[in-house]
């Protein structure tokens, strides 16, 4: 026996045209095509282009995107005028698959405030332009503006009569995102329920966000049985924006089992798009919004960071594959555990064992709670440095330095040497650092020589890590050491022990080959 084929939504996409009305959001002929390239790949059912009437740049770029982007339908928008409908037939006409919008407020608020006309002129408004537009194209779709504050009795009245005057589809907007989700699925199905004609045009929605609703009422909508919906992507649109196209495919794909219903959007391009809009419009997406968001797929806390390790479907209903992320992103932090620390120690070819994994993990906290994020570099040098200080033979304890200028600089340091009881020492110097390294030498015993002296940032921002490389040179070895922390005077101090810790290993090892106790053994 074969399964039906559950019901297709089409994914009717105004970036172009609602999306750029976002304040800041405008966009040249060019960057409208690149989106409208990106969109066609994705497999977006239509694209509104704009609303050709508005200026001629909007009407240029209609019709560029008419002549030359394939595959979806390209809608223009237009009043229920004929001298938009024209305008906006003369944009999209080329297109290989056209497509008229007419809209005309219907709220009593719209109706007395803004066109100043009663219920039967709106009514015979509505279905000439309808029938106008039917004229010019086959495919032409209506919206009764404003529609979720509209009296449902005169709505209902718009919808069956503009479907009789050739209206394919009919959209129900909520202009100014006012309905709530069981409210708004309510005016959907009362639609259904009450206007005879409705089978022969395709319902959509178009919601905006004003209270934050307008993805959860386009889904409500489409529970009712709407089966077009308007959106954008990255949400962008006026004021607070639409629905989301992103979490309105997400949404439908990842819930099929509750909705049973799906849509034709190739989702591995979903982020790629949302990169590709947000770079032309300079309206850069939230890091914790869904679908898109730099954390959607990111995790800090030790526990989920296990379990995403272990199975994937623990803390994520969606694999980041199929939005077009390579993969989950485990950010190392504070909350990181062993599990995850390990993880991606292995990922950047590090084999530690049990005790050094140990040292990373806390070494990883502490720097955690000076730096917000720990990056792979950062991750790279802790690793570097806990390896090197295993098979050290001294450890910084603690230093303390103080300069000015009038102040001779001086430094106090405390090291430790395996188990033994700390030293500590001070010494004066041309700077903070010379003195830390003339301490260090009179507590070693070894008097080392710098031969190149380099500071870098690691990482970037107010709190990135100073990574110090040098060469030093004594007892005729000539050695390289490297450390880094966000204290440059600690990086310092740290990287001229890793070095001075391999002279004094070649100094043992050479010790032990002729016969001596090594320096670190007791007689």
């Amino acid at each position: 026996m074969e399964t039906a084929m559950p019901d297709r939504v089409i994914i009717f996409d105004t970036t172009l045209r609602d999306g750029e009305q976002s304040p800041g959001a405008s966009l040249n002929t060019a960057e409208k095509l690149d989106i409208a390239r990106a969109l066609a790949a994705m497999k977006v059912d239509v694209i509104e282009a704009g609303f050709p009437f508005a200026s001629q740049g909007d009407f240029d770029a209609v019709s560029r995107v008419a002549a030359e982007v394939r595959g979806p339908i390209i809608a223009g928008l237009a009043r229920a005028l004929e001298r938009d409908i024209t305008c906006a037939h003369e944009a999209v006409r080329v297109a290989e698959r056209p497509r008229l919008h007419v809209f005309l407020a219907t709220s009593k608020i719209h109706m007395e405030h803004k066109l100043k006309k009663a219920e039967e002129e709106i009514l015979r408004l509505a279905v000439e332009g309808t029938r106008f537009a039917r004229n010019l194209v086959d495919d032409v779709e209506f919206s009764p503006e404003d529609a979720s504050r509209t009296e449902p009795d005169f709505l209902c009245q718009v919808v069956e009569a503009v479907i009789e005057a050739g209206a394919t589809t009919v959209n129900i907007p909520d202009t100014v995102g006012y309905a709530e989700p069981e409210q708004f699925g309510a005016l959907i199905a009362t639609l259904f329920n009450r206007v005879p004609n409705i089978h022969r045009a395709i319902i959509s929605v178009h919601c905006h966000n004003d209270l934050g609703l307008a993805v959860a009422n386009s889904l409500a909508a489409v529970k009712a049985g709407a089966r077009q919906v308007e959106c954008t992507i990255n949400g962008l649109g006026e004021r607070a924006g639409n629905a989301a196209l992103e979490e309105i495919v997400m949404n439908l794909r990842t819930r099929r089992d509750y909705f049973g219903v799906e849509t034709g959007i190739v989702t591995q391009r979903l982020v790629p798009t949302s990169k590709l809009v947000a770079s032309l419009t300079g309206i850069f997406v939230q890091r914790n919004k869904a679908i898109v968001g730099a954390n959607a797929f990111a995790h800090e806390a030790g526990i989920h960071q296990h379990g995403v390790l272990a199975h994937s479907a623990c803390y994520e209903i969606m694999r980041p594959e199929d939005v077009g992320l390579a993969r989950s992103d485990i950010v190392i932090g504070k909350h990181s555990g062993h599990h995850a620390i390990g993880e991606r120690a292995r990922e950047l070819g590090y084999e530690l064992s049990e005790d050094q994994l140990t040292h990373v993990v806390a070494e990883v906290k502490a720097l955690a709670d000076k730096k917000k994020q720990i990056y792979d570099d950062d991750l790279r040098t802790i690793i570097e440095g806990v390896a090197v200080e295993a098979k050290g033979l001294f450890r910084l304890v603690s230093f303390h330095t103080t300069s000015g200028s009038t102040t001779i600089p001086t430094a106090t340091v405390v090291l430790q040497r395996d188990d033994e009881e700390p030293e500590q020492d001070a010494a004066t110097g041309d700077g903070p650092v010379d003195a830390i390294y003339r301490t260090i030498d009179r507590i070693t015993g070894i008097s080392g020589k710098l031969l190149d002296y380099q500071i870098r940032a690691v990482t970037s921002g107010k709190d990135a890590l100073g990574e110090v490389s040098l060469l030093v040179e004594a007892e005729g070895l000539r050695v390289s050491g490297r450390a880094a922390s966000t204290d440059i005077l600690e990086a310092s101090a740290q990287a001229y022990i890793a070095a001075i810790n391999k002279i004094a290993a070649l100094l043992n090892h050479k010790k032990k080959a002729n016969g001596a106790p090594a320096a670190d053994e007791h007689p």
